[in-house]
Parts: structure tokens; sequence; C-alpha cells
């Protein structure tokens, strides 16, 4: 049986456990939080709702990675 959850991060096929949190899932994938914009389904998704959003089937993210410098 497979319980991995089904997502589409930036237009890219993803899996992840069940009741994967946002900052889990940048982990996962080697990105720093700290240095990515994410949104959610459509909506950007501020910083402070991380912690509570749990990755669910078909969940859509696009990840922007933040580059300093000039």
């Amino acid at each position: 049986m497979d319980t991995s959850i089904a997502l589409q991060v930036n237009g890219e096929p993803q899996t992840c456990p069940p009741n994967t949190v946002l900052p889990d899932l940048l982990k996962q994938m080697n990105l720093n939080p700290r240095l990515v914009a994410v949104e959610y389904n459509g909506e950007i998704l501020h910083r402070q709702f991380w912690e509570t959003t749990q990755m669910q089937n078909g969940d859509r993210l696009e990840i922007v990675t933040i580059v300093g410098g000039g």
C-alpha cells in the first residue's frame, strides 16, 4: 500500500510522507526555508502559516528561490 502523498512542485511530480508540513517538505528538497517564497494552490502562502500547512494529495506548489547579490 502506497501511503505517500502526490504533489506537483514547480510543475514536476513530487511525493512526500503523510502529515508532512511545508518546512519539512522544503528540507526534504534540500531548500533553505529562509530563502524561498511559496505559492500554495495558487495563493502566496505567508510564512506564519508554513508550520501548520500539511501537504495534501494533489497540492500544487510553486517554490521560488530568493537570490541575493547584485
